[in-house]
């Protein structure tokens, strides 16, 4: 018993009569009786009571219909539903995020991707740049969002926005009064930092490294979020990408530049296979500029590109 059968079969049963169920299926009536005898000996039941004027439906008939018509219909449904994709496979696209990204980029991102790409499942893990190397190397993702250059040979960046890291403090902090600190200053400070598994905390130290200098932990967290919570608590201090301000700023913090030198940071796609992850690195480099050239507009319908791969 199939699905073309039971249609047969709820036509038959509804007209009462072959040669109308047949016209209203546009087949031939032959071959409609042909179906209805074969679904017969399938289910070795007797679906009909033949006589001269029309067919008169068994109890057997009777249970069957009750059981085909939700099937149909669910069939239908899904057909409909099914048909919404017009052609296009429902695919995934793991990407791995920087914490120190991911609050300014990633929710006005995924609201643009789905809008140009409804048919895309997006799967975000906030991981560390060395994390984020790692599972690209071995395929467990597709994209990374990450600081430039990659580390890893066999990767390969596109540039989405530059950045710098900025010193935040306390409010109350001695060098409150200061609108930017040097390179040396910043490094007497006793500071409250990101673990050293962190890429903005491996760029801190091999800065301090070139003025011969190491940083002074007092305290680490795991969590950007929580350390911007604590600093107005302490007198410490921390370093961290100077665009997380629009997302975390606060008045009970403030963010100073560095200086002598300024600390650049280059903040970028990347990506293990660039020909099998063209199509998906154009579209995040598309909406994300949007984000980073208009991060406090209203949403717009995104372009839709074809040809994820």
């Amino acid at each position: 018993m199939d699905f073309k059968q039971l249609r047969y079969f709820v036509a038959v049963y509804e007209e009462g009569h072959v040669g109308r169920a047949a016209e209203r299926l546009s087949i031939s009536q032959p071959a409609l009786s042909q179906q209805i005898r074969q679904l017969e000996q399938n289910l070795d039941v007797s679906l009909f009571e033949r006589s001269s004027k029309r067919l008169l439906p068994t109890l057997a008939a009777h249970t069957l219909y009750n059981h085909a018509l939700p099937l149909l219909d669910g069939m239908q449904r899904a057909r409909e539903a099914l048909g919404n994709f017009k052609g296009q496979a429902l695919r995934t696209l793991a990407i791995g995020v920087l914490q120190t990204v991911h609050t300014s980029l990633v929710p006005q991102m995924l609201e643009r991707v789905r809008k140009a790409q409804p048919h895309l499942v997006v799967q975000i893990y906030e991981l560390t740049g060395l994390e984020i190397e790692r599972r690209l190397l071995n395929g467990s993702l597709d994209i990374g969002i990450s600081y430039l250059p990659p580390r890893q040979p066999g990767l390969h960046g596109v540039m989405l926005y530059e950045d710098e890291l900025t010193l935040v403090i306390p409010a109350e902090h001695p060098l409150r009064e200061f609108k930017k600190v040097s390179m040396s200053q910043a490094a007497e400070l006793p500071m409250l930092l990101l673990g050293e598994e962190f890429q903005i905390r491996q760029i801190w130290q091999a800065q301090l490294a070139n003025l011969g200098r190491r940083p002074q932990v007092q305290a680490e967290l795991n969590n950007m979020a929580g350390i911007l919570d604590s600093l107005p608590h302490t007198r410490l201090a921390t370093v961290l990408p100077g665009r997380s301000q629009k997302t975390h700023g606060n008045h009970e913090l403030l963010w100073k530049p560095l200086s002598e030198p300024r600390v650049p940071l280059k903040v970028g796609l990347v990506c293990r296979d660039v020909q099998r992850q063209q199509a998906s690195m154009t579209l995040l480099r598309t909406l994300l500029e949007e984000v980073i050239n208009r991060p406090d507009e209203h949403l717009n319908n995104p372009p839709a590109l074809d040809g994820l791969s």
